[in-house]
This record gives structure tokens, sequence and C-alpha cells, in this order.
């Protein structure tokens, strides 16, 4: 019904926009008659389509929540339950993936597909919701990076045909109602040609946004950067290598309508200009009108909105559309220093474009603090960035300490919202934290030098961590979470799942689209991570990296008592964890943030517990946690 309610209103706003032309004022008294006149009709031209296909408008009234739950694709997870009970594990699987590609954060639903796959053996899935355009433009990328320039070429021009019919539906679309939450309707008092302002400003910063909309899949919040204009980047280059270099030049002056700075697209199009010279004037090679009518339109709706900002008080900031930083990474650029007739055809330029900078520069290697502390592996050596393995950070005796303290503190579910079995059905997590165990030491539960020490010793990770990637701010713990997980027995035979599927700290982690989306739910704040192992008693749960694709292992880490991991906490590191499918593997669980809003309060709260045993006089634990001289 929605669909069908989007599909009736574009048709009919579709069709009175073609029927009836608004007219431009004349002059002198009665000149604006015409306009509105015009305006008048159009009305009654949609009210006429509309209302004998969808009856009252009431009817089609829905809550914000329920707009929201169709928004995130909610329907599809009861439509999985419902397919489920019903046996249809195809309908149920296609259901399932749809919801999960708007919800990637979603474990549960992550296990249920990986599940689909093992019984019914279905490994395609259909995303029922899909936007055609973008579905066009990922797979002519695929094709591009195999270089299948010609499949590449077929899909990425349907890509930008789809894109430009969507983008006028979504114009279209933006022509409904308007919210006016800084008005009471009924008090609303505006004159004319204020209250015409005020809706017209939302109905165009509204179609302002649509290039924003367009580049957005679904249930996501970030667009993809620069995503019309890497049409036209990835086409200039694909048209080239196919020899048609009157449409190379005509799409790499079509990228350059939206960057005309481009550096390596003018060298490519200096280039595609010296190739055809003789045989085609180049100057009557134009970029896509298209192009350029999108370009110019979204030039005068940032004027008008800029306009209105200024003289009317609505409030309006440009967002940056056209971001430079998502950039072709494929490193093809054609240098115009060489002869137009190389022996081999063109070389191609490693210089990639510019990626984003990060808000801190990245460093590594600075001192481990702590004589005993061993290194093991670097960023290079785990086959990624900002990452660092280090022994012997806890000593044996300590982590058997640290394990008779974890069975006497640790709750089920704890640190999962009570779920016993958050990640996967085939295990039982168990967790606890400082304030926790802190809290059970000075009530006798547990001895408080054991309480202590999950204290100290997380504080000497969060040092060795800000010491060796060389923070030049103080680092503060997010969370620290003690955690076990255990092997249920009876439900390891033919496991096929991880313990923890792989997903990113701070981000959400978009495997088929190649991206991670740094917007909530995620933990945006957080800026690092380590994980701290307490035994090596078990079988199973390796600790992975992966690259962006979710699939392709990186780095393997098998626990141990000591060993710590630790590495940046967005997308440049996807990890996860390998089914633990005998025993009981138990980490200290530590991530940290630069932002001193997020420290964790529980954290704060055990500061204030550790000082307050300090000066009654029970003293620090045993562990010696002063740093050693430094050099």
């Amino acid at each position: 019904s929605r669909r069908e309610l989007r599909a009736a209103r574009l048709r009919c706003r579709r069709l009175c926009r073609a029927q009836v032309r608004l007219e431009e004022p004349g002059p002198g008294t009665g000149g604006d008659l015409r306009f509105f006149g015009s305006v008048l009709r159009r009305a009654e031209c949609v009210r006429r389509c509309e209302e004998p296909r969808l009856g009252a408008v009431s009817r089609h009234r829905a809550a914000e929540e329920v707009r929201a739950d169709f928004q995130r694709r909610v329907p599809y997870s009861y439509l999985q339950r419902a397919y489920i009970q019903l046996n249809k594990l195809e309908e149920a699987a296609n259901a399932a993936h749809t919801f999960f590609m708007a919800n990637p954060e979603h474990m549960e639903i992550q296990q249920d597909l990986e599940n689909y796959k093992t019984t019914s053996g279905k490994v395609s899935l259909i995303d029922q919701e899909a936007r055609q355009h973008m579905e066009d433009y990922s797979a002519g990328v695929r094709h591009y990076d195999r270089e299948e320039y010609e499949l590449a070429i077929e899909l990425l021009e349907r890509a930008l045909q789809g894109y430009y019919s969507e983008d006028e539906d979504c114009q279209l679309m933006c022509e409904g109602p308007q919210r006016f939450e800084e008005h009471e309707h009924l008090d609303y008092k505006a004159g004319l040609y204020e209250a015409i302002a005020d809706h017209y400003m939302q109905v165009l910063a509204c179609k302002h946004d649509c290039v924003r909309e367009l580049a957005t899949r679904s249930g996501r919040i970030s667009p993809i950067e620069n995503f019309l204009p890497l049409h036209y980047d990835y086409l200039q280059f694909a048209y080239y290598r196919v020899g048609d270099y009157v449409k190379a030049l005509e799409c790499a002056k079509s990228y350059l309508l939206f960057h005309p700075d481009d550096e390596d697209v003018l060298e490519n199009a200096g280039y595609y200009e010296g190739l055809l010279e003789g045989t085609v004037d180049p100057a009557t090679i134009k970029p896509r009108k298209e192009a350029r009518a999108l370009l110019q339109r979204h030039k005068l709706e940032s004027h008008l909105l800029r306009v209105a900002a200024a003289g009317l008080g609505f409030a309006y900031t440009e967002p940056n559309y056209w971001n430079r930083y998502g950039a072709r990474q494929d490193e093809h650029s054609v240098p115009s220093s060489i002869s137009s007739e190389p022996e081999d055809g063109p070389r191609l330029s490693l210089t990639k474009k510019p990626m984003p900078k990060p808000d801190r520069e990245l460093k590594e290697g600075g001192p481990l603090l702590y004589s005993d502390v061993k290194f093991v592996y670097n960023s290079q050596q785990l086959n990624g960035t900002q990452r660092v393995l280090l022994d012997n950070v806890i000593s044996e005796e300590q982590c058997r300490e640290l394990h008779r303290v974890a069975s006497g503190i640790m709750l089920a579910g704890d640190g999962y919202r009570g779920k016993t079995s958050p990640h996967t059905p085939n295990e039982r997590f168990e967790g606890a934290t400082v304030l926790k165990a802190l809290k059970y030491g000075y009530e006798g539960r547990v001895p408080l030098k054991s309480a202590r020490l999950f204290y100290d010793i997380s504080e000497k990770a969060r040092r060795i961590v800000q010491s060796y990637f060389q923070l030049n701010s103080t680092l503060y713990f997010s969370y620290t979470h003690l955690v076990c997980r255990t092997a249920l027995s009876g439900q390891q035979e033919r496991r096929n799942d991880l313990s923890h599927p792989i997903h990113a700290d701070n981000c959400l982690l978009d495997p088929e689209a190649n991206e991670c989306w740094k917007e909530p739910p995620a933990y945006t704040f957080r800026d690092y991570s380590a994980l701290l192992y307490m035994n090596a008693d078990f079988e199973g749960g390796e600790f992975i990296f992966t690259e962006m694709d979710a699939k392709t292992v990186t780095a393997s880490i098998k626990p141990k008592c000591g060993r710590m991991i630790s590495f940046s906490s967005g997308g440049e590191n996807p990890h996860g964890v390998k089914a633990v499918t005998k025993g009981q593997r138990c980490a200290v669980a530590l991530w940290f943030t630069l932002d001193p809003l997020y420290r964790e309060l529980e954290r704060i709260q055990a500061d204030e517990v550790i000082a307050m045993l300090d000066q009654e006089h029970l003293g620090p634990s045993e562990m010696n946690i002063n740093p050693k001289d430094e050099l």
C-alpha cells in the first residue's frame, strides 16, 4: 500500500505538471492573476487525479513512528518471522536480507542469514526494496574493478538514467504537505507572501536535498560521497579503455562540471583531446546536458535558500554535496605528458586521489612503558592500519586471579541487555564491569585485591595504547567489560557461524557497499579498542581482522594469557571472533575515546571508589603499574 500510494501520487503530479504549466506573472495591477490562476488549476488537477484513486487524504496519515519503521524496513523483520512459521524459507531469507541491508548492525538477523544459507543452500538473496540506480551503479563498479569495461559502461549508463529518473520523482514527492514546527496552525497569522515563502522554502530545501537522498542507501543516514560525479569519473576511463575517445572526453568534461580543478581528470581530458586531434574538434564535445542542467538547478536552489536564510530568518546550512574525498580508487589516470601514440597504450598513474584526512595524525611505535610487555606484531605485520599485538601484558598468576574474580561477579547477559546468547545461539555470554567488581570487593563477596586487579590492569592497558599510538591527547575509557563466552554442549557439531560476527566498533559495517557508516546506533565516539586475553584452554575463538567485505581474513590471532590486541575503532579494522567450540574464552574488552564528553560513567565512579579505598588505607593491589623510565 505504501508503495502504491507513492506511485499514485507521482503519477498524478507528473501528469498535472505536464498538463498545467505555471504561467509567468504579467505587468501592472492584476498581473499576478495569471500565475496564481495556473497554480489553482494545477492544484485542482492534482486533487481530481488523486481522489478517485486514493480517497480522502486522512486515509493515508501515519504516525512518525510508523514512517520511521518503514524507513528502517522493520516490516521485513516481522515478515521473516511469519514466513518461518509457514516454513517458507526462501521468502523468509529474502525478507531477512531486505531488513539486514538497512540494518547491518543487527547481529541476530546476520546470524539468521547464515543459517538460511546453511539449511536451504540459498546463496543468492533478493533485496526487495533495492533502489535500481544504486544496484546498477554497484554492479557497474564491480565490472569496472574486474576490467570488464563494456559491461561496466552498460550498467553505469543505466545507473545514470535511473538516477535522473529518480531525481525527477524525488522533486515531485517534495511537493507534498510540509510541517510547520515553529507555528501552531490555528494561530498562524502570516500574510500571503510570508505563508508562501514558509511553505516554498521547505519544499525547496527538500528538493535541494534530493542529491543526498539519491546517494544514500536505504536505512542509512550518510550518503555515498561524490556519488553522481563518480559515475562520470568511472565512465570516462571505461570509454577510453574500449576506444571511444569522444565519449571518454564527454564524460571527463561532465565530471569537471562538479570538480573543475581535479588535476587527474583535467590531465585525462587533455590526453583524450590529443587522441582526437585531426579527426574531431574537441571544442564541439560538450558535457552532458542532464549533468549541466542538474548542476545549474542545484546552484540556483542553493542561492535561493541562502537568500531566504539571510532575509527571512530561515534556518539553513548548505552541506557539501560534492565531496571530492569520495573518489574513484582504482588508480587509473592518464598522464598528459606521454606521447599520443605510446607503444603499449597509455601508462597508468600510480597515485591515488586524496582520501579524507583523519581528524588526527596516525602514528604508532611509541614506547610500551612496561619492561615486561613484549612487542609481537605491528600494523604492517598484521596487514592493516593502526594495529598492534602484544604479549605479557599481565602474568600467568594475574590471569588466574582475574579468572577467579570473574567467576564470582559475572552475570549471564551482562553488557548484552540481558541476552545470554546475543551473537550466536551456540554460546553463553557472561560479563561484569569494573564498578561491579569493586563493589563486590568492598562488600567482601570477592577478595578486594582481586577486584582491584581488574581496575589496575585496565588502566595499564589504557596507558600502553595511548603511548604506543603516540596520541597527543588523553585517551579516556568509553567502556570496560570483563566477558567470558562458553561453548554450549550438544550444539557444536557442524557449526559454521561466528562467536561474534564481523563488525567495526564505531561505525555500521556495510559489506555490500564496501562502506562503514559512522552514524547511530554505532558508538561513533569510540576511537581505539583493545582486548586483553586471560586464557587459552578452549577450542576455536580466534580473533580475526577482515577486509571491508567481511569475508577476506587479513589476520588471525590465537588468544592466550597476557596477550593483547589493540587497534583503531573505525571501518579500517573490521573484526570478529571465530566460534568457540569447546570450553570458555575470557577477556577484558576495552573501548577508548578521545572525547571527554563520552567518558565511561562507571569508570568515573570506580575512580571515586578507588580514591575512597586509598583514603581508608585499604591499599592498592600488589601489582606494579609504574612505567619504566623512558630513555
